[in-house]
């Protein structure tokens, strides 16, 4: 087990299916990410004052987060939302060959 430094895993909601593959893929083109995972979720929010449920996306994007500021900004160019939740999780133990390989698929940052 690999204890690593500035891997993490980004969760983001999108509204359906079409626009989270659309982040999806232009976060793993860019080389902003390694892998999206994409999950269909039901979601209990308050909006603007009003209690909403919604069934919603969830991509788990995994990373290193050095690319945090590119993928924020790719994230909020392509997403619907006024406020899309991005929030980035550190990966706190992980095998060194995964960790290795998000290495291999995300451009480093320069």
């Amino acid at each position: 087990m690999e204890t690593p430094a500035g891997y993490g895993v980004v969760v983001v909601t999108a509204g359906n299916m079409q626009e989270a593959e659309a982040i999806a893929n232009a976060l793993v083109e860019a080389k902003l990410a390694a892998c999206v995972s994409l999950l269909p979720i039901h979601s209990i929010y308050t909006w603007q004052g009003e209690l909403h449920k919604e069934q919603e996306w969830q991509l788990l994007i995994k990373t290193d987060l050095a690319q945090f500021p590119a993928m924020e900004a790719k994230i909020k160019e392509l997403h619907s939302y006024e406020v899309p939740e991005i929030i980035a999780l550190p990966i706190v133990a992980s095998s060194q060959a995964y960790l290795q390989w998000i290495s291999q698929q995300v451009k480093s940052k320069e």
